[in-house]
């Protein structure tokens, strides 16, 4: 019996319906590489084998990797390597590649911004992560986050199956939702990827604040040249960044390099 690590946010799932519903969420076959992070049992990783898919299993805890070496040592489309997430190096990996995981809480912000800015990101990411989070991904104008606007800038999101915390061993406090994210053939729209998230930075800088004042202190720009820069924008200077469509931080992009 392998206890789990509390600092290490592992939880373990076994439901044979959830697992079989994240392995067809990434629609997983015999002609995909998978890197799975955080195998820890070994219980999605034996799915995404049923699939005949080719598995690297990223794994933090080496006191799991005995155990995962020994449950799949025949499995030749099966490979393990003990590693961090946070500083995998994503072009080791063939191109086209899905990333397939049920993945701890504290590393989801991190893993979103380092496949959507790898220089070799998967086709198709399929998460378990809380619920929340996953809301947040996928959010709309009103509720938008810098999280969000990054998520989307880079790939197509959509919310998969909702697993409630009892569905876990030990349950966590809150409750998990599958996100898919397919990554764009293109990105959103043509920009200088750095200045762009600069701009959105600022323009979330000051949480509840309205555009006007939170670009003033963010760009360091004077309250009535952020008024112009908006007003060239067709956009409020009432306005907050949790409101806004992509498109029009496009837009306010565009006229901001303008200027």
């Amino acid at each position: 019996m392998i206890d789990t690590k509390k600092e290490l946010g592992q939880h373990w799932l076994q439901d044979e319906d959830i697992l079989q519903a994240i392995v067809e969420a990434g629609d997983v076959s015999s002609n995909d590489f998978v890197l799975e992070i955080g195998p820890g049992k070994g219980t999605l990783t034996e799915k995404l084998l049923e699939s005949e898919a080719e598995v690297l299993a990223l794994e933090f805890d080496q006191d799991l990797i005995p155990e995962l070496e020994k449950k799949f040592s025949n499995c030749k489309k099966f490979a393990i390597s003990r590693g961090d997430i946070r500083k995998f190096d994503y072009n080791t990996l063939q191109p086209g590649y899905k990333v397939i995981a049920n993945i701890p809480y504290y590393l989801t912000s991190n893993l979103i911004r380092a496949l959507s800015e790898t220089s070799n990101p998967p086709n198709l990411a399929v998460l378990l992560i809380q619920k929340e989070v996953a809301e947040r991904l996928c959010a709309q104008p009103g509720d938008m986050s810098i999280l969000a606007v990054t998520a989307q800038f880079y790939f197509e999101c959509r919310l998969d199956i909702e697993v409630p915390a009892e569905f876990f061993t030990p349950p966590p406090k809150v409750d998990s939702q599958v996100v898919v994210l397919s990554r764009r053939s293109q990105n959103l729209f043509d920009v200088d990827e750095q200045k762009f998230f600069s701009l959105v930075k600022a323009g979330f800088s000051e949480k509840r604040k309205t555009l006007r004042n939170s670009l003033s202190g963010g760009l360091q720009l004077s309250k009535d040249d952020v008024e112009t820069l908006l007003d060239k924008a067709d956009l409020s200077p009432t306005a907050r960044a949790q409101e806004l469509l992509l498109s029009q931080w496009h837009e306010l992009y565009l006229v901001y390099e303008s200027r």
